[in-house]
């Protein structure tokens, strides 16, 4: 299906948009709620969807937009989307309550169950990253000019792995403990919300394994930016991370920036490269 295409400048000034929102409620004092998941909900997160998905409804009135803050709402209706905005207007909000600058305004376009178009912005670090699925990834930190980005190639001589923040496994320590047959240099870096995936993106990470649950919403932007990175984003059967699923929850995953090795939810095995 030939969709027509947006202008991918005009999705990076909403998200910086957003992120003006959220730091007007971060840098005052505000509390937040708890949502039935558990998870935790701040004015912020309220303000940048209603800002995101009004702007976005105003510059594309024909796709329709599913953010964390509208899944009650729209429910199963987004099924039958083949073309929509896939929105996480401030992932990593318990990143925001601790006030580490780690969390992100996540805005992917999705057609035909794959992210083709994302933009991730950090609003604290003041770092843009943005892709298209057919041209490529960039960052953009505060004012300077957009850099392409691309994943590195692995070197054993220092392997850096990714993990969340806020949800280190037993898992993802034994992922990361299987580096040690290979490399005497394993540094395990925690970051939160869709940095984890852009570190591997611009190539300062090697992998990020999230063996744990996340939802669509925090992971389709980001993903977009890695693939066009030239990484990518795999289930523990190695099929790629798809959208538009029944269940809004994603399976457990690998993010890899050298797609020549042989990554699994267990561990790593490296291929004479």
């Amino acid at each position: 299906m030939n969709f027509k295409p947006i202008d991918i400048k005009k999705i990076c000034e909403i998200a910086r948009a957003a992120g003006e929102e959220i730091l007007d409620i971060y840098y005052s004092e505000f509390d937040f709620e708890t949502k039935g998941d558990g998870s935790p909900l701040t004015l912020a997160d309220k303000k940048a969807h209603t800002l995101i998905e009004a702007q976005l409804q105003a510059l594309t009135p024909d796709i329709p937009v599913l953010s964390e803050e509208s899944i009650d709402e729209v429910g199963d209706a987004r099924l039958g989307w083949s073309r929509y905005w896939l929105v996480d207007p401030l992932d990593g909000t318990k990143e925001f309550i601790k006030r580490n600058g780690e969390f992100t305004v996540n805005i992917a376009l999705i057609e035909e169950g794959i992210p083709c178009m994302g933009v991730v912005y950090a609003p604290v670090l003041e770092s843009l990253y943005f892709a298209l699925s057919d041209e490529g990834a960039w960052k953009q930190s505060a004012q300077g000019e957009p850099e392409r980005i691309q994943t590195r190639t692995l070197d054993l001589e220092e392997v850096k792995i990714v993990a969340s923040r806020s949800h280190l496994s037993e898992e993802v320590s034994l992922f990361a403990s299987s580096f040690d047959t290979y490399s005497e240099n394993v540094e395990l870096i925690s970051m939160g919300s869709s940095l984890k995936l852009c570190l591997v993106a611009e190539g300062r990470a090697d992998v990020y394994p999230r063996l744990g649950l996340t939802s669509e919403w925090d992971t389709a932007a980001a993903q977009c930016v890695v693939e066009a990175a030239g990484g990518k984003v795999f289930d523990c059967q190695l099929q790629p991370l798809r959208y538009s699923k029944q269940d809004i929850l994603n399976p457990w995953f690998i993010v890899a920036g050298d797609t020549r090795v042989n990554y699994h939810c267990e561990g790593v095995s490296i291929p004479a490269l």
